[in-house]
């Protein structure tokens, strides 16, 4: 093969790489906020995506080391009950996917989001009236539903949605 096919065929599969993770992101944060779990799937195939990219841009080392701190430093989070598993485990696949010199852009960015979430929950949760009674027509309305009972509970944030945010910005930023 030559080098320019080579070089062709790497940059198609960074680019498979980089939209099928962000596309994960995307999914893991739709997916908290449905549920408020994080599928360990997931967070490997994230991973997965992470690592191949870490391979063919040369720094693999780089990438695992920024995960593995991420990974303990969010841990460490966990143990005090500010963050759930399953974001500690999408948070450090998600510094894996990121070049290492963005990985502080991505905790910037996630908290930033998180800290826009947190906000608009607490306001949502003084404005939501209390919910109906009635049967929900449509799954729809069943989630709404559903997202009003947690508001009224102070219930988790799904900050997987944070992480995807988090996640997406500092891909894209420049």
């Amino acid at each position: 093969m030559s080098r320019r096919m080579r070089t062709l065929y790497q940059s198609a599969l960074a680019t498979a790489f980089l939209a099928t993770g962000l596309l994960l992101l995307v999914v893991a944060g739709l997916h908290d906020c449905a549920v408020r779990t994080v599928p360990n799937l997931l967070c490997a195939l994230l991973l997965l995506c992470g690592l191949g990219l870490r391979l063919l841009g040369g720094n693999i080392g780089h990438g695992l080391l920024a995960g593995a701190i991420v990974f303990v430093v969010c841990t460490l989070v966990w143990r005090f009950g500010w963050l759930g598993g399953g974001d500690v485990k999408l948070l450090a696949a998600a510094a894996v996917f990121e070049p290492p010199p963005v990985v502080p852009e991505l905790v910037l960015y996630t908290s930033l989001a998180g800290g826009i979430l947190a906000l608009l929950y607490l306001i949502a949760g003084r404005l939501v009236p209390a919910p109906a009674t009635a049967r929900p027509q449509s799954m729809l309305s069943r989630i709404a539903r559903c997202e009003l009972w947690r508001l009224r509970r102070r219930g988790p944030l799904p900050y997987a949605a944070a992480i995807a945010a988090g996640g997406i910005c500092a891909t894209l930023s420049p």
